[in-house]
């Protein structure tokens, strides 16, 4: 068949009961009943834009977009393609609303590629809600969400991650140190988890590792976690050449290791369990105990250059972007 042969995509649809005033409305996309489209906003191509929607003017809406019904985006939403909007969730866009009084301008909130927003939620104004996010109904979102990570509660707090894209492995049950002093590979990249040699008797218990031996690198810097709320997340980030090595040295936190293609959550819980994340791991802490002290070793003095902190740029680096 050639080109002038194909099919020509379908139209947008308006319902007779549904306003649009907006001429950027993508083919394939549906605009249902008593839902009012502003003439500036934008939506991509087979979207659903459910009973009683409304779409403020600068709104930018990508493809294959959900909205159910009873939602209201307001200027300065931008969502990416393939979000799902439940019932019911609220955006905002202003920090200090007063009646008859208006911002300058309004923050800019965004929705990444392939989120969710459960039913009821409520997005405050300026946030990102990064790439393939899930955030459960009812929740309070008032910082921003990192990529994959499922949010509930108010505020909203991390209680795991997801694996949604088709070339990345779903989480799989934490993996166990080896019960003896030695390394275990992970699925996870190069990433591997130790157990350190330990020694208890009655004089107390001691736990000890050698740099290049049991700890696969020389360590130049080192630094401790503490003190950390248990619903704060750290880290979120890759290093370009720094090695990092983690051990829990009092409580307990969980470590996700993500090499763009598959991600696992690790739970450190003793002194002499570590995990090596090499250097182009994603590597997120979280789930901290009250009484936790996160001990990381580092093969590189700091550098701010050598820091990755923008997802879509450590999977551009790691060759894992999604294609367009």
């Amino acid at each position: 068949m050639q080109p002038a042969d194909l099919p020509a995509a379908a139209a947008a649809f308006v319902h007779p009961n549904g306003l649009c005033e907006s001429p950027n409305v993508g083919n394939g996309s549906r605009i249902w009943a008593f839902a009012h489209v502003l003439p500036g906003a934008r939506i991509g191509t087979d979207c659903n834009i459910c009973d009683h929607v409304f779409v403020e003017n600068d709104v930018v809406v990508g493809d294959r977009v959900t909205i159910k019904c009873g939602v209201q985006l307001w200027d300065g939403l931008r969502v990416e393609d393939d979000v799902f909007i439940g019932p019911n969730a609220t955006f905002t866009n202003d920090r200090f609303p007063r009646s008859k009084q208006y911002p300058d301008s309004f923050p800019q909130t965004h929705i990444g590629r392939g989120a969710s927003i459960g039913a009821n939620a409520t997005i405050l104004p300026g946030v990102s809600i990064g790439q393939h996010a899930m955030v459960g109904a009812g929740a309070v979102v008032t910082r921003s969400v990192p990529p994959y990570a499922i949010v509930v509660g108010n505020p909203a707090r991390i209680v795991g991650y997801a694996g949604e894209r088709s070339d990345l492995g779903s989480p799989k049950a934490g993996l166990a140190p080896p019960p003896q002093p030695g390394t275990v590979a992970t699925p996870i990249g190069s990433v591997t988890l130790h157990r350190l040699n330990y020694y208890k008797d009655v004089r107390g218990s001691l736990s000890v590792g050698e740099f290049q031996r049991d700890i696969p690198f020389e360590a130049k810097r080192y630094f401790l976690v503490y003190d950390v709320p248990s619903a704060e997340t750290r880290g979120e980030h890759a290093h370009r050449e720094c090695h990092q090595f983690l051990i829990c040295i009092s409580g307990s936190c969980a470590v996700v290791a993500d090499d763009g293609r598959n991600r696992q959550e690790f739970r450190l819980d003793s002194p002499d369990v570590g995990i090596h994340l090499p250097p182009m791991t994603w590597g997120i802490q979280y789930k901290y105990s009250s009484d936790a002290v996160l001990l990381v070793f580092a093969s590189h003095h700091y550098s701010a250059a050598d820091y990755v902190r923008d997802y879509a740029e450590f999977l551009a680096l790691t060759g894992c972007s999604k294609p367009e």
